[in-house]
């Protein structure tokens, strides 16, 4: 083992590449994950705790489903341009 702390360490980037916070790609990539996180929450949140969408109670393998099914369609809006808001998120933190 190394004396190296690996989080400590800074990350070694090639010369003239931009750094990963800077990244125009990455800045997306964030800010779309983090609408989809967003929407998922609203859904959980419209959803409620107490029964299931389908009427039929709380069963473990259903609450699991309908968990998989909000966080992919949050996904699939939030890519399709959901709330704005990762366009907002990625107009203001564009390198200048």
């Amino acid at each position: 083992m190394t004396g190296i702390d690996p989080v400590a360490a800074p990350m070694a980037s090639p010369a003239g590449a931009p750094r990963a916070k800077d990244d125009p790609a990455a800045i997306e990539k964030a800010a779309h994950q983090f609408e989809a996180l967003l929407i998922g929450q609203l859904l959980r949140a419209a959803r409620g705790g107490s029964d299931s969408w389908l009427g039929a109670g709380e069963d473990p393998t259903a609450a699991s489903a309908m968990e998989l099914a909000e966080e992919q369609f949050a996904g699939a809006l939030s890519a399709q341009g959901g709330l704005g808001l990762a366009s907002l998120i990625v107009s203001g933190l564009k390198p200048r």
